[in-house]
Formats: C-alpha cells, structure tokens, sequence
C-alpha cells in the first residue's frame, strides 16, 4: 500500500528535518522553507498530497497566506498550522482563509502532534473515499437513467424503504435475544429474526440483480481450474441433502477458465441448490465438466421430474413462481433468475435439457 505523501514548511530548517525525522517511517515527507518554495513543490509532485504542515511566522509569505494559496489546487488536502505565537487574530483568519484541520503551538509535543497527524490523515482517506464512491455513485446514475422509469423506481424502493427497516428489525431482534425472555418470548423473537433475514436475503438476491442488469456487477475475471463446489455448503443446503438423503458426485476437469470464481461458485451453489430442491430423494447430484472445443461446460444433473417446455422459458425470469392454489407456491424464485445474470456477465447462458435420467442444467466459460 502506497504511504500517503504530506508536504513539511518552516523558515527554520532544523523544523523542517525534525518533522521529516518524526514522520518519515509512516509516510512520504516532502520539505519546504518558505511558502513559495512549497508552492513549487506542489507543481513539482502532482499527486495527491494528503496533508500540509506549515509554520505561521514566515518571511515574504505567512503560513495563512500559503495555505490561502493551495485552496484552489489542492482543494481536498488537509492543512495543520504550527506558530509560536497564540494571538487570536491569526487563529480566525487561518479557520476562515487557510481551511485548517488544526492549529498547534510551538515547540509542538511529538506526541500530540502525531496524534494529530494520524487523524488528519484518516480524515484525507476518508474524504478520498467519499469522492470515489460519489464518482461511483454518479456514473451508476447515468447507467440508470438508460433505464426505465420502473426499474429506477425498483431500485429506490429495495434500497431505502425495505433495506433500511430491515437493518432496524434485525438490530432490535438480536437485541431481544439476549434479554432475559420466557422461552415463547425467545420462540418469536426466534421467528422474527428468521423472516427478517430471509426478507433480506431476497433484497440482496434482488439488488444482485439490478446490478447486473445494469453493469453495476463487478467482475473480477481470473485463470483458474474448478476442481470443487462441494466445499463452504451453506447450512440450509447441507440440512436439505441430509433430509432427501442425497450427496455431491464430483467429475470436474482441472481445465482453467477466465471466470470470476466467487460469483461462479455462487451460480453452480443455487444449481446444486436446485436439484437438490427439485430432484428425486436419494438421487445423486452430479456436478461434471467437459471440455467442448474452446469452450468448457460446466453441467449440474440428477433424477427428477422433466421440466416442461413452456416452463424453460420463464424459469430464469425475475419472480417467477409455479403456482398449486392445493401446495401453495413452489416457484423457483431468484435463483435461477440470478445465475442468467451472472452469466450473462461472463457472455454466457443457462441451458435445460430433460434426460431419461431427469434434468441436465449447463452452461459454458471459455478456456484460457
């Protein structure tokens, strides 16, 4: 990780050695000793200064008239001014002209002044980190504004009026549980705590969603060989095979894919979810790859009932649910919905076959 650079000023060169001395080990120290020496400084290093120290009392340019001067080039540094004099006056005007974090006196504590330097520079971090996610923010706008008005009004309605009530139940909840409660009062805390998380669950799946379909989804692609995905099952799943008495049968080839491993991992986790869900109690889960030219399938597979033709179509649509007014709803819900997405993002799809042995799901990465 890069040090952060600050930029050092005092008409006293002992001053200025002694805050390079004091500094140096934890960030990049740039020297200066005079106000207009520092300004050529600046123009000399381009990147981003996190922070400026400078002394007040200096010749042809005081410290508050430097710092006046580096407002419009380094508007987002942080500033902490040095002086041995205490005089009011020179503390309003380096709060109103030189936008300092603090003012310190002479001779300084280096331990104080440190302190105060390590806040000054998490504060720059900080506000580095707002201006990047705000670009963020602003491009993700544009992509937005590409889209219908429905699904930007989708977007705000998940995020703020679910996500948020969602973070205030699920703190309140876990708050409960550790008060001392009869065990029905533990029982529906219990219940509660349960709904809320698989409500957002659902948000996030839903969220997963508009992100991809709006490039919004971060893919990091890299080389690698799949040669589990039976490994870090989540406990619903593990509960689920155990129940329906089936297991895992690996055949993967160690072939290497260009893919983002976590969110493919998480494609073939919802397919094996799937099967599992769907398929014959007792029946194996296959999970196999095979090469196919330059491509690799990734197939996931056991015995179940055949999906019918009219229902291939519409499984891998948002929100989609079989409805059985006699069994209530037993729809596939994001699912699937999310692994076409994810997909999608690796310029792939999710292909269903019926088999005499149930149904075959796969799709394909490229190899390299």
């Amino acid at each position: 990780m890069a040090k952060h650079t600050i930029l050092c000023v005092d008409d006293e060169i002992d001053n200025v050695d002694a805050l390079e001395r004091l500094f140096r080990k934890k960030y990049s120290v740039l020297k200066a000793t005079s106000g207009k020496e520092a300004l050529q400084v600046l123009d000399q290093n381009p990147g981003p200064i996190a922070l400026i120290i400078t002394d007040q009392r200096m010749p042809e340019m005081t410290g508050v008239e430097f710092l006046e001067k580096t407002l419009s080039s380094h508007p987002e540094t942080v500033r902490i001014l040095l002086t041995g004099y205490t005089d009011l006056e020179s503390v309003i005007m380096a709060v109103n002209k030189g936008q300092i974090f603090r003012y310190l006196t002479k001779p300084w504590d280096p331990v104080d002044l440190s302190n105060t330097v390590e806040h000054a520079i998490e504060r720059f971090a900080l506000g580095q980190e707002l201006k990047q996610k705000n670009a963020e923010l602003a491009k993700a706008l544009e992509e937005l504004k590409s889209l219908d008005v429905a699904k930007s009004n989708f977007m705000i309605l998940i995020n703020h009026e679910l996500k948020t009530p969602l973070t205030s139940i699920l703190s309140f909840s876990s708050l409960l549980a550790e008060s001392n409660l009869n065990e029905e009062d533990k029982l529906m805390v219990n219940r509660i705590t349960k709904s809320a998380e698989r409500l957002k669950s659902l948000v996030e799946d839903v969220l997963l969603i508009v992100r991809a379909e709006t490039n919004q989804l971060k893919i990091d692609m890299q080389s690698t060989a799949f040669e589990r995905f039976d490994e870090g099952l989540s406990k619903e799943l593990l509960d689920l095979l155990s129940k329906k008495h089936q297991k895992i049968v690996s055949k993967l080839e160690p072939i290497h894919v260009k893919a983002d491993v976590r969110l493919i991992k998480q494609v073939v986790m919802r397919l094996i979810h799937n099967a599992a869900k769907f398929g014959d109690d007792g029946s194996d889960i296959h999970v196999e790859s095979l090469r196919n030219g330059s491509q690799l399938r990734f197939v996931v597979h056991n015995k179940g009932p055949h999906l019918p033709s009219s229902v291939v179509d519409k499984i891998t649509k948002p929100f989609y649910i079989d409805e059985d007014v006699m069994h209530h709803s037993t729809g596939m819900g994001l699912g699937l919905t999310i692994c076409q997405s994810i997909l999608k993002s690796h310029h792939s799809t999710l292909q269903f076959k019926n088999t005499d042995q149930g149904v075959m799901v796969f799709f394909e990465l490229p190899v390299g």
